[in-house]
């Protein structure tokens, strides 16, 4: 009788080399993925500078000039442009500031998960919205 067994399974040995591979991919992976969670929370910024801009557009077609303030959905401003941003979940109010040209720069931070980010629309009559975001 041959009384060799083949064993069967894995060494601890081959278990932790897997444990330690899959630790080092989790360690690069997160905050890659954490990165594009990011970018996408900005993303809601860029939809409210966006929407913002084209209702300031419009008001200085009218006006001749831009509207400063803030846009929270319960200020005249907000009333005027008719924007109402509090149904955001991470960007829920804007300030409009005029300067001189006349040119038009809107701020917007984020709030929760996105504390940390800024992302700032500028423009004026002669130039197209420019983006800009910090924080991500």
């Amino acid at each position: 009788m041959n009384k060799n067994k083949k064993n069967k399974g894995f060494t601890l040995i081959e278990l932790m080399i897997v444990i330690v591979i899959i630790g080092i991919l989790a360690s690069i992976g997160v905050p890659i993925y954490r990165g594009y969670v990011r970018r996408a929370m900005a993303a809601e910024g860029r939809a409210l500078i966006g929407s913002i801009a084209s209702a300031q557009k419009v008001y200085y077609a009218e006006k001749s000039t831009y509207l400063g303030g803030t846009i929270d959905g319960t200020s005249a401003e907000s009333g005027t442009l008719g924007i109402d941003p509090r149904g955001n979940k991470y960007f829920t109010s804007a300030t409009c500031t005029v300067g001189g040209g006349p040119s038009l720069t809107i701020t917007t931070n984020g709030t929760g998960d996105a504390a940390g980010i800024t992302v700032t629309g500028t423009m004026s009559p002669t130039t197209a919205l420019n983006i800009t975001e910090t924080g991500i």
